[in-house]
């Protein structure tokens, strides 16, 4: 009963996709969305190349949408079947995004990633944001990326590379410091605006 329940969860939140009869691939169609117009809005949006996905000025091969985002496979793919999850309305990166798209983004990925596993035959992928030019992103609208793997496919040159184990030292100890006050400041600030988290 539990996993009927899921389902009918699950399928609430699709909207479902047609095919092209003179193609096998489903394209994007224009969505309407205020963030993605032209009025108002600066150089970066009108040129961006998932903004024009978005409004139907440029192809692309859709594998899901809904009302806050689409998946769409990569035009330079990392493996076969790699695909990127990104939100109809421009946010130039994820500390950008607001949370509740990144969370819708997010509640896509078990779905999308395990019919990409399926599709390709891949037993594993990795999900990654790249946030900011020295991060490697490249097309400054927010996006997640779903790149299918197989055992042994060598893609990351990192993977191969040994790890070490965390010193708990004065360097790591005064990391912990700074990262848990920058999250007292956000913590502060939030419960401010009535959202209110809290650190553990």
């Amino acid at each position: 009963m539990e996993a009927r329940r899921r389902l009918a969860v699950l399928s609430s939140h699709l909207r479902s996709i047609t095919a092209s009869t003179n193609s096998p691939n489903s394209y994007v169609l224009a969505a309407n969305c205020a963030s993605c117009s032209d009025v108002g809005k600066g150089t970066e949006e009108k040129n961006c190349v998932f903004c024009k996905i978005i409004r139907g000025e440029a192809t692309a091969s859709k594998l899901y949408e809904d009302d806050i985002c689409l998946c769409i496979l990569d035009t330079n793919p990392l493996t076969h079947g790699h695909s990127l999850i990104i939100p109809k309305c421009h946010f130039s990166s994820l500390d950008a995004t607001p949370p509740s798209v990144v969370g819708a983004m997010c509640s896509k990925v078990p779905l999308i990633g395990n019919a990409v596993l399926k599709a390709t035959g891949c037993d594993s992928f990795n999900l990654l944001v790249n946030n900011g030019a020295a991060a490697g992103q490249v097309i400054f609208h927010t996006h997640i990326h779903i790149i299918p793997r197989n055992a042994r496919d060598c893609l990351w040159a990192c993977e191969s590379l040994p790890r070490y184990p965390l010193k708990l030292d004065q360097k790591t100890s005064q990391l912990v410091d700074h990262v848990r006050q920058q999250l007292s400041f956000v913590d502060s600030f939030e419960a401010i605006k009535g959202q209110g988290s809290t650190l553990m």
